[in-house]
């Protein structure tokens, strides 16, 4: 059924725009002017300077400067946001605290139909190094997009799709970087040429690293201390190696009144998973290091219009296709343990209305199929199919002085789970589960709504009261798991009585842009049924046996009431400024709070400040970096505290010819060779964050 509603959703938008461009109406012009627009924010024009909520926005500059890295290690640093780091093949973003499900990762506005969000050790089948430019979104201002992005949605954007002409002749870019401490470089590439209304455009990114350098041993004290074990006398981590390949092309016809483009991408990678480098004692275990072979091909489409529809006058459409596959491999003998498969398609419709006197709005609607499929030795959940629509509305109205926006959503979300000849495990039958009796499609059905109002008190000022109210659908890991997790190292038992998770949030921004630039936000979400693991006290063997001397501890998914709150700030002041050369100091600080009816949450990051001092020319840059993350000890069971630490960077850049747009640069990080370890990432224990490393690239967009 919701097959026939993606296609037909792609075919009317397809339709809206051959009806669009045979009527050669032309779109208003917008009243408002904006400085940087927001992209994820709504389908209408909304500017930086005038969201409610928090936004950040990073460049192309910045994605061409940053390290050779997975999508969260490359945000992490930006205010409220940390990293899940599961070594360098894998990380996924955090954001407030949240990860897993709750943070919905997009590319070009739609989902990536991959298997990120289920594990840690699953790396996002999108690569930094391909973006134009990526918006991370937090709190109210993700409701367009669903309740899977009750944390926050991180949209990976990109040119693959043209939605402009080359202005004069063809254009593009060209990045390579290379450093120490991972014998790492990357090589990334961008060209767009036109003939008349068809522009054309291809793209590749690759990167390749060894395993990494680290200033002590990988396995901490503390866990060395309460394992008993003996950590191995070695300052690298073994099996983070990592090759990635990623390339596409794509075509657009660009018309007076919008465009329709079409574009296929393969994304090819092959990454180590870090273990515990410690003395074995006795027999060795029975797998030994394990690495992942992800592969994905990916099919778009998307277009925009002028049309004529009552208070409507632009029209998008995106859909987009993938087949996703990763194998756990046996890295000794190349043997197949685990296949992970992940098909569907995914799409929405938005139609966006005519800016009248302040107002904007768009009304759209969204639409997922995806079947999802594990094999093999830790096949834990069943194979799903999983059905998803949902229905929004946008509005907002801006006087100058003062405004209102708000939306509101409806989802619904279908899993349709094979348990017929399902085995129930010892460890499941233990919580009173049976999975040839348990009921193997369950719909959930969530309203969502958001409101805000905010002023400009004063020229440069901007005050915002945001609230929203969202709901999320369980999982398939958290309704039917029941097996042995190598991500998590833990023997998983799923719930399939949980319900919605709900969340009402409430967020106050304050920002001034005047000849500087500050930012603060304040927030609270308070959830009612929030899902997580919780440790039940029992070990068990991989076969799902209960043993007093089983290798695995055994989590079950719950519900509990919970609350996270924190603030956020950023801020940027010019210390001296003559012409196009400037010297400016920058800081950003955030802290998160979590706690549950049984305790705080696990892996919550501490609180972190940064400070940078930064100087701009006409033809160089630098900046150096100082940023401290303090120590974690509020703590979930099973959890060992995290020390914090203070890092250093530095960076520097320079455009040899003043007619071209070329740069050189150098970026040294952790100068100090500190120890460094992430409280939010599961293999903080063994696998601490990189030491010194020093890296040299340039970058030319012609």
């Amino acid at each position: 059924m919701l097959d026939r509603r993606l296609l037909l959703a792609a075919a009317s938008g397809l339709a809206l725009f051959a009806a669009a461009s045979a009527r050669a109406a032309e779109a208003p012009a917008n009243a408002n002017t904006v400085t940087e627009l927001v992209v994820t924010a709504a389908p209408y024009a909304v500017s930086l300077d005038s969201v409610a909520t928090s936004i950040n926005v990073v460049g192309r500059e910045e994605l061409d400067r940053a390290p050779a890295v997975g999508l969260g290690d490359v945000l992490n640093g930006l205010p409220g946001l940390r990293s899940t780091f599961y070594g360098p093949g894998a990380s996924r973003p955090v954001i407030r605290g949240l990860s897993g499900p709750r943070v919905l990762i997009l590319q070009n506005g739609v989902g990536l139909v991959d298997a990120s969000s289920l594990s840690p050790d699953h790396a996002v089948a999108s690569e930094p190094g391909e973006a134009s430019r990526i918006e991370v979104l937090r709190g109210p201002s993700t409701l367009a997009y669903g309740g899977s992005a009750i944390g926050g949605v991180v949209n990976v954007i990109d040119d693959r799709i043209p939605t402009r002409p080359a202005a004069d002749g063809p254009e593009g870019r060209v990045a390579a970087a290379a450093g120490s401490g991972d014998d790492s470089y990357s090589l990334s590439g961008s060209i767009k040429a036109g003939s008349g209304p068809w522009v054309f455009a291809a793209d590749a990114v690759t990167r390749e690293s060894g395993d990494y350098d680290v200033p002590v041993n990988p396995v901490s004290d503390r866990l060395a201390a309460a394992s008993g074990e003996t950590p191995l006398a070695d300052r690298t981590v073994r099996n983070s190696d990592v090759t990635m390949l990623a390339y596409g092309a794509g075509v657009s016809y660009i018309g007076e009144t919008g465009y329709l483009g079409v574009s296929a991408k393969r994304t090819e990678t092959q990454y180590g998973v870090p273990y515990a480098q410690i003395v074995i004692v006795g027999p060795p275990p029975a797998e030994g290091p394990v690495s992942i072979d992800l592969k994905q091909t990916r099919l778009d489409a998307r277009g925009e219009s002028a049309v004529a529809l009552g208070l409507f006058d632009r029209a998008r459409f995106s859909v987009g296709y993938a087949d996703y596959e990763h194998a756990e491999l046996e890295v000794a003998t190349g043997a197949v343990g685990t296949r992970f498969l992940s098909q569907g398609t995914e799409g929405r419709i938005e139609l966006v209305q005519a800016e009248r006197d302040g107002w904007q709005g768009a009304v759209g609607v969204q639409g997922l199929v995806r079947t999802f499929e594990a094999l093999g030795d830790e096949a834990f959940i069943p194979p799903t199919d999983i059905n998803e629509v949902g229905v929004f509305v946008l509005q907002r109205l801006d006087r100058d002085a003062w405004g209102v926006e708000g939306g509101l959503r409806l989802d619904r979300r279908n899993l349709e789970a094979g348990l017929s000849g399902r085995p129930t495990s010892d460890v499941a039958a233990a919580y009173g589960l049976d999975w040839s009796t348990t009921a193997s499609g369950p719909t959930f059905t969530n309203v969502s709504a958001s409101a805000a109002v905010f002023w400009r008190p004063a020229t440069d000022w901007f005050v915002g009261f945001s609230i929203s109210r969202n709901g999320r659908a369980p999982t398939e890991f958290e309704l039917f798991a029941d097996g042995p997790h190598g991500g998590t190292g833990s023997y998983e038992v799923g719930n399939p009585a949980l319900e919605s998770e709900k969340v009402t949030s409430y967020e106050v921004t304050l920002r001034w842009t005047g000849s500087g630039r500050a930012e603060l936000h304040l927030f609270t979400a308070r959830y009612d049924g929030f899902i997580q693991e919780l440790p039940t006290g029992l070990l068990a063997e991989g076969d799902g046996t209960i043993s007093a001397t089983g290798e695995l501890p055994v989590f079950r998914y719950s519900q509990t009431a919970a609350t996270f709150s924190g603030i956020e700030l950023e801020a940027s002041h010019d210390l001296w400024r003559d012409g196009a050369r400037s010297i400016a100091v920058e800081g950003v600080f955030d802290t998160v709070r979590g706690k549950t009816d049984l305790g705080p949450p696990a892996r919550i990051p501490s609180w972190s400040a940064t400070a940078r001092l930064v100087w701009k020319g006409e033809r160089t840059d630098g900046q150096i970096e100082v940023r401290q993350v303090g120590d974690q000890d509020r703590l979930a069971a099973f959890e060992l505290p995290t020390d914090g630490y203070t890092m250093v960077n530095v960076q520097a850049g320079l455009k040899p010819f003043e007619d071209k747009d070329l740069t050189l640069f150098v970026e040294g990080r952790n100068l100090g060779d500190v120890e460094a370890r992430e409280h939010t990432s599961f293999l903080k224990d063994i696998a601490p964050l990189p030491g010194r490393t020093v890296r040299m690239g340039v970058s030319w967009a012609f």
